[in-house]
Order: structure tokens, then sequence, then C-alpha cells
């Protein structure tokens, strides 16, 4: 039977190893900064990826490439975690230079977004697809040259009328339900990181949306 001494050079082996792996994906999530848009519905990307941090016990805080970023391991996938700081309709600027540096092909970068057409809390995981009139899907997509990066949209619901300007809604604060909901939805979108970072998007696809 090991030794507890054993088993701790085991887990620093496996740690030593994994540290060496290269950065081979990226997983950013969308929103704008600043304590002003903290709690918003256009910040359900970055709340995604705060709850992610805390449970995991990674930092996404060291300033590069205009987003806060940190590292985490995904299903064995050692990744860049990040929160672009460039305000939402510039949020492709941020990935373009982070894929450029590490290389990593635009099917290796993973999108946490809030999606305004999905009942709050409803979880979309898709491989590719269009904007779906969201701005910060629309820059990445229009600077990456291409749409087939996979993404997670997390529901925070329509505006009630057409008389909501939609800018102001989406930069408004969710309720106290909404945000049950929307809270409710992260440990699904954790769940699912790992899967697509193992390349099984459809398993994630079919145990997560909803």
């Amino acid at each position: 039977m090991p030794s507890i001494f054993d088993l701790l050079k085991r887990t620093s082996k496996k740690e030593d190893e994994q540290s060496t792996q290269p950065i081979s994906m990226i997983v950013a999530g969308l929103g704008n900064p600043g304590q002003k848009y903290e709690r918003t519905r256009h910040n359900a990307g970055f709340l995604a990826i705060d709850y992610m941090a805390g449970e995991l016990g990674f930092t996404v805080k060291r300033l590069r490439f205009k987003s806060l970023c940190g590292e985490a391991f995904f299903g064995g996938v050692r990744a860049l975690v990040m929160k672009p700081q460039t305000y939402m309709n510039n949020s492709g600027e941020a990935i373009r230079e982070a894929a450029e540096f590490y290389k990593i092909p635009t099917e290796r970068i993973l999108i946490i977004c809030d999606d305004i057409n999905l009942l709050p809390g409803v979880v979309r995981i898709r491989a590719r697809g269009s904007d779906g009139g969201h701005n910060g899907l629309k820059s990445i997509i229009c600077q990456l040259n291409s749409d087939a990066f996979p993404r997670i949209r997390i529901g925070v619901g329509t505006k009630p009328s057409s008389e909501w300007d939609l800018a102001d809604w989406v930069t408004g604060n969710f309720t106290v339900e909404d945000g049950k909901k929307l809270f409710e939805a992260f440990p699904r979108v954790a769940e699912a990181v790992p899967l697509i970072a193992e390349g099984k998007i459809e398993l994630a696809q079919s145990r997560y949306n909803g």
C-alpha cells in the first residue's frame, strides 16, 4: 500500500507534467469591464468564468491580450482563460491576439456569452454558427474571419416589450428571480467545458442543452 509520501510524489509529478503542456485552447467569457456592468445581462460570460475560477481554484487577473487572463486545465487540456476588457463590441480584438500568439486554431476557441433569445438560465451549446445579433460574437467572427468556433450561450431573457432599447436591456441588471436561474446554469456550463475540451461537444450538448 503506497504511503502518503508516495501519493504526494505522484501528485507533484502529475502537476509538473501538466505545467509543461503547451496552451492548446482558449476559453473566453464575454462581458463589459467595470463595476457598473458587473451584474448585467451582457456579463453572463464573465460571471460564468468567475464561477469556474472559484470552483476550480484558478484566478483570472493577469492583464494580457487586452484581457484579464488566467490558466486552467479542462479535461486534461491546458487552456488560456480570458475575460476581454475591450468592451463587448470589440471582444474579437482580444481573442484574435491571444489566438495568434499561441497559434490556437479557431475550433479550439470556446466562447461563453449571454443570449437574449433564450429564457434565463437556459444553456445552448453549438460547434459553430452565426452571431445571432450578438455584437461580441460578431466582433469575434469578423476578427477570426470564421464562425467555426464552439460557443456556450446562456439565456438572459428577451426584453419585455418593443419599447425597451436593446442596449439598455442587455446592460441592465437582472432581476433577483432571473439572477437565480442564471447562477443555477453555471454548474452546467462548468461541467460542459471539459467535455468540449476533450472534443466531446455532442455529448456536452446532449447533457447540458436546455
